[in-house]
């Protein structure tokens, strides 16, 4: 499934991309003064092939989640049980994801690639208006990573098996009417992981590439540095081969997420990625393929340092810039309807001519 995903992923197209600057050039507003909007709707067009595209919509989050065998290492104050409570959380409609998700009418689907604690039966959701019930994928390829500062955290075979759950769940929302995705991750320790794909594949210093996640203190956050450090420094990871990059120090919410995005860059969909878990998951995307990239709208610029770096390396700008460091996909949903206004313009806005206004 990888390798014919790959083949299909492929540059943005030049005319359509070229008749969406001249269809914007007659709509009634002086030419560019919709800004970084105009670009990305022109962006799109590229991606979808035709002027104008369709509107990106619905939106469909998947946050998959996984558990870190760094853990261990005290990177993190927050117990790793955490991660199947919040998987709960969401299932039971209560996290920041599910009430930014009911007001955009985004559905909300969790995938299980790895969460190391047993789950239990989600609570029944309460009745909320809004988009429809979070649902549940079970999709476990092993309980949690290995700890990267011993030994690779996947084999090989683990990140092409994770990295197609992530291509399949792309391909499943989209056959079920998806419009466009939504990058979501939920794992204790994985802003560590994060934190060293990014390092590797930028080239920056893992100081650069580290952030305080949940919050840490100085004391806990020298640790994650040298963490991710002594991890990098053990397997010398190379970014041109992003299999064994996710297995040296990935996670399986990182190599599911760049498997969803390598889905909806084959089928020629936007995915709108959240935060730094997601930017270090569209740098690997970008290793298998470098036109994935044309599928990519930054929703916002996380807090963490080396959600930055990685997003300033995609060439890739930032909808919004809120401070914003919780994961979940919450900033990609907060972005969205400015996606979706960027593409409705080309579709509603009137021409001079058809409205009958003069031009310059």
């Amino acid at each position: 499934m990888l390798d014919a995903t790959l083949a299909e992923i492929g540059p943005l197209d030049e005319a359509a991309m070229a008749a969406a600057h001249d269809l914007h050039a007659r709509l009634t507003k002086p030419a560019g003064s919709l800004g970084a909007l105009e670009e990305l709707s022109i962006r799109l067009a590229g991606l979808a092939g035709v002027c104008p595209p369709p509107l990106p919509e619905p939106a469909a989050v998947a946050i998959f989640a996984a558990d870190h065998g760094v853990h261990a290492q005290g990177v993190t104050p927050w117990p790793q049980e955490v991660t199947a409570q919040m998987v709960g959380n969401f299932l039971a409609g209560g996290a920041v994801v599910n009430a930014f998700a009911r007001q955009t009418g985004a559905t909300v689907t969790v995938v299980d690639v790895g969460v190391a604690t047993p789950l239990t039966p989600a609570p029944v959701p309460a009745q909320r208006s809004g988009s429809p019930a979070p649902r549940l994928v079970t999709a476990k390829v092993r309980a949690g990573t290995r700890d990267m500062t011993a030994r690779p955290a996947l084999t090989r075979d683990e990140v092409r098996a994770t990295v197609e759950t992530g291509i399949r769940t792309a391909y499943e929302l989209l056959d079920s009417g998806a419009g466009i995705l939504v990058t979501g991750d939920m794992g204790i320790g994985n802003t560590t992981a994060a934190a060293a794909l990014i390092a590797a594949c930028t080239g920056i210093d893992p100081a650069e590439a580290t952030g305080r996640g949940t919050g840490i203190d100085d004391a806990t956050y020298a640790r994650k540095v040298a963490v991710v450090r002594a991890a990098l420094a053990r397997h010398v990871p190379d970014p041109a081969d992003p299999v064994g990059l996710l297995a040296a120090v990935g996670g399986l919410e990182h190599a599911a997420l760049a498997g969803f995005i390598l889905g909806g860059a084959a089928r020629r969909v936007p995915v709108l990625l959240d935060g730094v878990s997601a930017v270090a998951a569209a740098l690997v995307a970008a290793a298998f393929a470098p036109d994935a990239v044309g599928a990519m709208v930054a929703g916002h610029r996380s807090a963490e340092p080396g959600a930055t770096a990685g997003l300033d390396r995609l060439g890739l700008l930032p909808i919004i810039d809120l401070g914003l460091r919780l994961g979940e996909g919450t900033g990609a949903l907060l972005a969205y309807p400015v996606v979706a206004g960027a593409v409705r313009v080309l579709h509603e806005v009137a021409t001079f001519d058809a409205a009958g206004v003069s031009e310059k």
